[in-house]
């Protein structure tokens, strides 16, 4: 377990770092755009007040989601304790919860989610901007669809199931 809090708490620091340096340090706030290299990679503010892809932003749920943020996490990682697994789910979990906290800290310090990271590539302009969290969330995601699940249950309590004691 202690991979998945490490690799979670350098997702958090490096997101809630790079965030700060590019919004306030970088004045994003302000200026709104910021080439780097252009089409490929542009800092481009916004502020996601929904989901993915600012699903749902007319509505005002943001203890909403800061809670379903919470709760997952906390889900993903008592069920990784429970059932182990190899060292890539160790890391989708840490991956994953590292990413929902860097956006919760978003949600409850500025009502929203600060997005900026913009790719384009081959005359395809995309709208759509991100920020490191989300990389970890969905990297985590994936991961643990990819890495969990095989059934053996190879957590602490997982053998006191098979064999019928109980810890």
């Amino acid at each position: 377990m202690r991979l998945a809090y490490w690799t979670a708490f350098w997702v958090f620091l490096v997101d809630q770092a790079t965030k700060y340096v590019v919004v306030h340090g970088m004045n994003l706030m302000s200026v709104m755009e910021i080439d780097v290299l252009p089409p490929l990679l542009t800092f481009r503010m916004a502020w996601n007040r929904g989901v993915n892809f600012g699903l749902f932003s007319g509505f005002d749920a943001r203890w909403l989601l800061v809670a379903l943020a919470l709760v997952i996490s906390a889900f993903v990682l008592i069920w990784l304790h429970r059932e182990g697994g190899r060292r890539a789910a160790y890391v989708s979990a840490g991956l994953l919860v590292g990413g929902a906290l860097g956006n919760v800290v978003d949600r409850v310090l500025y009502g929203a989610v600060a997005d900026f990271i913009n790719m384009s590539c081959c005359g395809i302009d995309n709208p759509y901007a991100f920020n490191v969290a989300d990389v970890g969330v969905f990297a985590g995601a994936v991961g643990l669809v990819l890495f969990t699940g095989d059934g053996k249950g190879k957590g602490p309590k997982a053998g006191a199931k098979r064999s019928g004691k109980t810890t």
